[in-house]
């Protein structure tokens, strides 16, 4: 529990202390934005500050900094690092500076920043990644939240159909007729959990009434930093580079570059973006460090026999290898799996009436950023194309590929369930290579402005190795040993420096 509060301190002067240094680095001012000098009343349109952080915050949010959080907790206390020391210098940093550069750029998209930057090879690949991204995310947060939602009532189809028509209207109507007056709600919704499983958490863990029997304290960053999750889960994958992939949202997060354009065409200051861009990631980084320390309750303290029936407890037994298994032959972590962990816990904790309030939380977070994918797809689709997007019927057959493809990949996610989880290792690992070419094009931005470039470089040089590692080592993509991986990903990044470095001199 220390280590909790310490890292919720931490988080806190990260943003009172780091954020004002980026954002005395970038330089912001008193130009006219993109909100004024562009207003059509459909995408760029002055919407409040307080709204904004609201939308901001949804849609990078998703269910990453839940579920990815617990898995990224079955590593250990080592995801307490990678959270705080990602989201302050990292994830928060990223977002503000690539916001801002958006802004600068009459609120551009990923794609078109990294051709202004990086060059238009780079653009054109981006161009298609990212539609391919946005597209991918849309459709797993229709079923994903169906999933939830017919738990509490309704059938999962009609859940279906009522979302992916929510998804229509978000991406066609103007931003201030759905977005900006469902959001602000379903945002009071995610708060609302968070907020009370976190003081539910410091509870039962300082109060001595309410101490469970059994259940062990928490683990701290002084028990030890190794790969938890292989000696006591029968967690499979090496904590590097796992750890850094498994936990984007509520660290680090390319998939938040695609949805910050958004709302820098709705800023009436430039001086806004602190508190909006840093300051909604630095709320994702709550998030997440509240659910990882739910995880580490759950999986080491032994938090799951008390949330769970003792019909059910009372089939776990010791397997020959020492690692909990289920009457099935499921260890811990194959048999709690995030979803179950998060339904388990509400409903142990909040009650049924809390329960449904923060399962709504849950549910708002993937359906609010599927929505924003739709329409960053639809943003990116013009600006690749140099389309007007004036007209309502202009934005509706512009989507109607978009909202094609989200059917078709819906579809198959449905009839191979199983198959998408797959699929979805990519997505992670995609979200973290966006992160990579981000700061880099925020590195390039910096250089060529004459500012201090290393605040986005070592973050930078970092995300390359890391997404580099990722995709030579994983299990789910090329598999090759780990010694060979480690140093194949090393000579990639110190190639990819060296080439900065030489572009740096020949630049100046």
């Amino acid at each position: 529990m220390i280590t909790f509060l310490i890292s919720l301190v931490a988080l806190f002067l990260g943003y009172m202390i780091y954020s004002r240094v980026v954002e005395r680095v970038f330089g912001p001012d008193d130009r006219e934005t993109p909100a004024i000098r562009r207003a059509d009343k459909i995408d760029y349109i002055v919407l409040p500050g307080w709204r904004i952080f609201m939308i901001q915050f949804l849609n990078i949010a998703g269910t990453g900094p839940i579920f990815g959080a617990i898995m990224g907790a079955w590593f250990g206390p080592s995801a307490y690092l990678w959270i705080v020391f990602g989201c302050i210098f990292g994830g928060a940093m990223h977002d503000y500076v690539s916001g801002m550069i958006s802004m600068r750029h009459d609120g551009c998209g990923l794609a078109e920043l990294t051709g202004l930057y990086l060059g238009q090879g780079a653009r054109k690949a981006m161009v298609v990644f990212t539609m391919l991204m946005m597209m991918l995310v849309g459709a797993f947060f229709v079923y994903c939240p169906a999933i939830i939602l017919s738990g509490i009532w309704g059938e999962k189809m009609m859940w279906v159909v009522i979302i992916f028509l929510y998804y229509v209207l978000t991406t066609v109507m103007p931003i201030d007729k759905v977005i900006g007056r469902v959001y602000p709600a379903f945002a009071l919704s995610m708060l609302f959990m968070v907020v009370a499983l976190g003081i539910v958490l410091i509870l039962k863990q300082t109060v001595p009434t309410m101490a469970e029997p059994g259940v062990a304290p928490l683990p701290e960053l002084w028990d030890g930093l190794g790969n938890w999750g292989a000696e006591r889960l029968g967690l499979k994958q090496s904590l590097f580079p796992a750890l850094f992939v498994t936990i984007a949202c509520g660290a680090v997060s390319g998939f938040h570059a695609t949805q910050s354009p958004m709302m820098a065409r709705c800023m009436k200051s430039e001086r806004q973006g602190r508190p909006i861009f840093y300051g909604a990631m630095i709320t994702e980084g709550v998030v997440a460090l509240v659910w990882a320390t739910i995880s580490n309750y759950f999986f080491f303290s032994g938090g799951w026999r008390t949330v769970c029936s003792p019909e059910l407890v009372q089939q776990f037994t010791a397997g020959a290898d020492g690692l909990l298994r289920a009457a099935d032959g499921r260890t811990l972590i194959q048999f709690f799996d995030a979803p179950t962990v998060v339904n388990t816990i509400c409903a142990s904790w909040l009650g049924t009436f809390g329960s449904i309030l923060a399962l709504l939380g849950i549910v708002a977070a993937p359906i609010t950023t599927g929505g924003s994918s739709f329409r960053a797809a639809r943003l990116i689709l013009a600006e690749a194309l140099n389309l007007k997007q004036s007209s309502a019927r202009s934005r509706l057959l512009l989507s109607l590929p978009v909202f094609a493809v989200g059917i078709a990949l819906l579809a198959w996610q449905i009839g191979n369930p199983s198959g998408f989880g797959t699929v979805w290792q990519y997505v992670a690992w995609g979200t973290q290579l966006m992160a990579a070419v981000t700061l880099w094009f925020c590195t390039v931005y910096f250089v060529q402005q004459k500012k201090c470039y290393w605040i986005s470089l070592l973050p930078a040089i970092f995300m390359t190795m890391v997404v580099t590692d990722f995709l030579l080592i994983s299990p789910t993509t090329l598999s090759l040993p780990p010694l060979f991986s480690h140093i194949t990903a090393a000579i990639v990044t110190l190639a990819a420096t060296a080439r900065f470095i030489w572009w740096k001199r020949h630049a100046n």
